[in-house]
C-alpha cells in the first residue's frame, strides 16, 4: 500500500503512506498529524475537494523528483546541508600541512571521519583500515580525512610509530589537528564533559553538501566496507536521478524507481 507525508514547503516530500501529512498552525512547533484523506459528499464540496487533490498530487510529483533535503534552520540534521567548513593544521607525509575542507567543493567527495584519541585501540584499526583502502577510494575521486583533538605533534608520533607497537606507520591520507574542538563541535560529534569526539563519519559530496552520516559510541569500530558501499550508492543516485537505491545496493545490482507503479518493476523481481 502506498504511504504518503508532506514536509514542511523548506524540506523536501517523500511519497511513503496512504494517508496524507497536511502542515498545522502548529506544524513548526510539533509534529504533524496524520489523518485519513477524504472528499465531501456534496457535489460542490466535491468540487472544490477534487481540486485540492489535484493540487496536492501535482506538489507531490514535483517534489519526489529531488531527495535533496533543503533545510533551512540552523538545528535542522547536518546531512542534505552545506557541511561546517574548517582550515586546520594536519599531518601527511610526516610532514605539517593545511587542510581547507571547501578546497575539495567542485573537486572531490569527501570522507570526513572523527575519532577520540591518538594512540589508543580501536582508533588505529579503523585509520589504517581506510588507509589500506585508499587507492579504491582515490578511483572514485574521493579523498578521506582523518580527525582528532590531538595535536599535529601527537599526529605525527603514531604515524612514526610501528602498526606492530599499535602505531599507524605511514598513512595515504592526512591526519587533521582538532586541538581546539570547533571542528568537532560544528559536526555535532564533541563530548563536551570528555573533550573528545564520537566515531562520526560523514560523506561529503562535491558540492560540499552532507549526504550520509553515522556516529558510533567510542567502543564501535566503524567499517570500511559500508562506508564504500555508501558512497558508491551515493554516487549511483547523483548519476542517475530518477533511481533510489534499496537496502544493501551495490554497484551491478537492480536499483528503483521512486513511484508506486514504476517501483514495482523492482520488487516483481525480488
Amino acid at each position: 500500500m502506498s504511504m504518503a507525508s508532506i514536509a514542511s514547503s523548506s524540506t523536501t516530500t517523500l511519497i511513503s503512506s496512504s494517508r496524507v501529512l497536511l502542515p498545522s498552525k502548529s506544524s513548526l512547533l510539533s509534529p504533524a498529524v496524520s489523518f485519513p484523506l477524504t472528499l465531501p459528499s456534496s457535489s460542490a464540496s466535491s468540487s472544490s475537494g477534487f481540486s485540492r487533490l489535484v493540487s496536492l498530487s501535482s506538489r507531490l510529483s514535483a517534489s519526489r523528483r529531488s531527495f535533496a533535503v533543503k533545510a533551512q534552520a540552523d538545528d535542522l540534521p547536518l546531512v542534505g546541508n552545506k557541511a561546517p567548513d574548517f582550515e586546520a593544521e594536519a599531518v601527511f607525509d610526516q610532514e605539517f600541512i593545511k587542510v581547507k575542507l571547501s578546497e575539495y567543493i567542485g573537486k572531490k567527495y569527501v570522507i570526513l571521519f572523527f575519532y577520540p584519541l591518538d594512540f589508543t585501540f580501536v582508533c588505529p584499526t579503523e585509520i589504517t583500515a581506510f588507509s589500506d583502502r585508499y587507492e579504491e577510494f582515490e578511483k572514485l575521486n574521493t579523498e578521506v580525512l582523518g580527525v582528532s583533538v590531538d595535536s599535529v605533534f601527537s599526529h605525527l608520533a603514531w604515524v612514526q610509530t610501528d602498526r606492530k607497537s599499535g602505531g599507524l606507520g605511514d598513512l595515504n591520507y592526512p591526519l587533521v589537528s582538532d586541538i581546539t574542538k570547533s571542528i568537532s563541535k560544528s559536526f555535532g560529534v564533541l563530548i563536551p564533559d570528555q573533550g573528545i569526539a564520537l566515531r562520526g563519519l560523514f560523506i561529503i559530496d562535491k558540492e560540499g553538501v552532507i549526504q550520509h552520516s553515522t556516529i558510533n559510541n567510542l567502543g564501535i569500530g566503524r567499517s570500511v566496507d559500508e562506508t564504500m558501499r555508501t558512497l558508491q550508492a551515493l554516487q549511483y543516485v547523483q548519476e542517475n536521478p530518477d533511481e533510489v537505491c534499496p537496502a544493501g545496493w551495490k554497484p551491478g545490482e537492480k536499483s528503483m524507481k521512486p513511484d508506486p507503479k514504476l517501483s514495482k518493476e523492482y520488487f516483481s523481481a525480488i
